[in-house]
Order: structure tokens, then sequence, then C-alpha cells
């Protein structure tokens, strides 16, 4: 395990002196107080947005909206632009050559890569989550929380309901994770890595949105992001959560297995 050390400690660090890794951080740290203080300055509420209608009321709220918008359109282009090319970009510049002849095994890159991938895209939810909290608690306050039964929910209860709904949210993040690397593996193509895993969520979302059968929708990617809704219900209810673990699993393990396949298989006497 010290060779896969090795290289998740180096795929880390170059993808920390990428630009865009400092750009997706430094937003995920700003972004919660703009979307406070641009709201605080108008009347109009997104209430088309679970938990919309209560940004003014509670700074819990704040949270609970990023995260819903997040589900729907941020996470899945969040990890698509941090693990879209972490394959691909070898491709693209010739050095997946030179990384195998330093006494590093495809096994020990590939799990080294996807180690690294899984940890950027965590360290992104983490901060988000962190960041909305501490945003709406500061700009709004901490009052009692409305849930989605019309319960009030007082602001000891709400903090952990809130930190535990964007843990639920991250298996579909790493799932999505898991879903770029393996494009990123097969195209060989950085724009097609980035591009494949957005393109994906959101065909699952438009069949969502238009009301697609149930066991299709059950069995999409996109839907354990709404599996937190249970948490927020009185009583609440953790079947969704448990259906969205396995699905997830199953899409991790399945992009997993054929990314390594493909990746153990793959020709670089040319490059």
């Amino acid at each position: 395990m010290s060779e896969v050390w090795s290289v998740y400690i180096w795929e880390l660090r170059k993808m920390w002196l990428q630009l865009r890794a400092k750009v997706i951080l430094a937003v995920c740290v700003l972004g919660p107080f703009v979307f406070d203080i641009v709201l605080g300055m108008q009347d109009r509420l997104p209430k088309d947005q679970v938990f919309g209608r209560y940004l003014h009321a509670s700074g819990f709220a704040t949270p609970l909206v990023l995260l819903g918008f997040g589900s729907m359109w941020a996470f899945p282009l969040l990890t698509a632009v941090i693990a879209g090319d972490v394959f691909s970009s070898e491709d693209q510049y010739g050095t997946l050559k030179t990384i195998l002849t330093r006494s590093r095994s495809r096994r020990e890159i590939f799990l080294g890569k996807v180690l690294a991938a899984c940890t950027m895209t965590t360290l992104a939810v983490v901060v988000l989550c962190a960041t909305s909290i501490i945003a709406g608690v500061t700009i709004i306050g901490h009052q009692p929380l409305v849930d989605l039964s019309g319960q009030l929910v007082p602001a000891h209860t709400a903090w952990v309901l809130v930190v535990a709904s964007w843990a639920a949210s991250l298996m579909p993040v790493l799932g999505f994770t898991c879903l770029a690397l393996v494009i990123s593996v097969a195209s060989r193509s950085t724009a097609i890595g980035v591009v494949g895993p957005i393109i994906i969520g959101l065909l699952m979302q438009m069949y969502s949105f238009l009301n697609g059968a149930d066991p299709i929708r059950h069995v999409m990617l996109t839907t354990p992001f709404n599996a937190w809704h249970g948490l927020l219900h009185d009583p609440q209810f953790v079947g969704p959560m448990l259906n969205g673990a396995v699905v997830c699993g199953a899409y991790a393990l399945a992009s997993l297995v054929i990314a390594y396949r493909m990746f153990r298989r793959r020709d670089v006497s040319g490059g």
C-alpha cells in the first residue's frame, strides 16, 4: 500500500496545483455567503426549491436550499470537473508510459488516482456544507427550522439533520465521481471526460422531471440526491436512503471495474 499511497499523494498534489481546484474550493467557500447576502437584499424567495420559503426565517434553510440546487445541477458538474480528466490527461500529454516506468504498476496508479479523485470531491462537498451552515447561521441566524411535515425543529437538532442530509448526498456524488472516471478512461479525451457525466446527469434529471416510470427512476444515479428528504419528515423514513446506497454502490463498483479493465489493457507502447 505504500506505493498506492505515494501515487495518491502525488495525484492530490497535481490536482491542488491546478487552477480549477482552487477556483472550485473558492466558490464553495464564498458562494453560500454571496447567496445569503443577495437574498437578504430582496423580498422574492425561490419558493419552488425545498425550504426556499424559509430562507429569511432560519439560517438552517440555506444549506438545505443549496443542497437541493447542488443535487440537481452543481454536483454532477463538480465531479466532472474534478474527475473527468484524471486518466484522460495522461493520454493527452503522453505521460502514462513515463509513469508506468517508475516502478509503479497499473493497479497502484489506478487506485491512487481513484482515491485522489474521491478525496477531492468529498473535500469540496464537506467545505460547501460547512460554509453554507456558517453563512446561514451568521447572516440569518440560528432560529428553529420548519421541517417538511410542518413541525418546528429546534436549532440543536436542525444542524444535526442538515449535516446528515449532506452526508447522505455524498453517496451519489461519489457515484458520479466513479462514472466520470470510467468515461475519462474510455474516452481518453478531457473534453468528453468532463462533458460526459454532465450530460448523463442532465438526461437523468430530465427523465425525472417528465415523471418517468418509477422502476427506471429508482435505478438512476440522480434519484438518491433526494433521499435526504426523509430525514426532514416527522416521522423520519430512510427507505430511499437505503435504496440509494445500493444504487450508488452498484454504479461505483461497475464503473471502477470497467475502468480498471480498460486501463489494465491499455497499450502505451506508442505514447
